[in-house]
């Protein structure tokens, strides 16, 4: 089911599929979606929730697997991936293909004021707090702190929002 307020910013070039398991994709007031965003119910039967005032730029991809939520005000940069879901894997008797998917670990919650640099790729079970900063190109799998700004493959923690430091240096997250 989609629920999209009359207030979003939809581009004409974004792909939003509905569901044919039941999944809700719901799109709060003044979230704008650019061209090229791939919303898609795809690996299981949770739901996309999109909160009020979240920028999602060209390129994202959205798999609603076991849910993802996204909070309020967030900024997601150019070509990230939201894969809430894990195929499994173990049978060597089987394709891939035909095995279907390993238990949840929760989907992918973004919690408010969150900014996810472009090319970032969250996992299943992956948490971001309130304020935190996911560098370009990371790959988050894990719980990331309230305010911190985490790079790498796999995702690490190397400051925190409002931290002054002599070693600090700029952080480039994408647009």
């Amino acid at each position: 089911m989609l629920k999209i307020s009359p207030g979003a910013r939809i581009s004409t070039m974004a792909d939003i599929e509905d569901s044919v398991r039941g999944s809700v994709i719901d799109i709060e007031e003044g979230v704008t979606i650019d061209s090229f965003v791939k919303i898609k119910p795809a690996g299981g039967t949770g739901d996309v929730l999109i909160g009020a005032g979240t920028t999602i730029n060209s390129g994202v991809a959205i798999y609603s697997g076991n849910g993802v939520s996204i909070g309020k005000r967030c900024a997601i940069a150019a070509n990230c991936t939201f894969a809430p879901v894990n195929h499994e894997y173990n049978s060597t008797d089987k394709p891939i293909t035909e095995q279907g998917f390993r238990p949840s670990r929760g989907g992918v919650i973004v919690e408010d004021d969150v900014w996810i640099g472009a090319n970032a790729v969250l996992l299943d079970g992956t948490i971001l707090r309130k304020g935190c900063i996911v560098g370009a190109g990371t790959v988050v799998r894990s719980e990331i702190p309230a305010n911190a700004i985490c790079v790498g493959i796999p995702a690490r923690v190397i400051s925190y929002r409002g931290e002054a430091s002599e070693k600090s240096v700029p952080l480039t997250v994408g647009a």
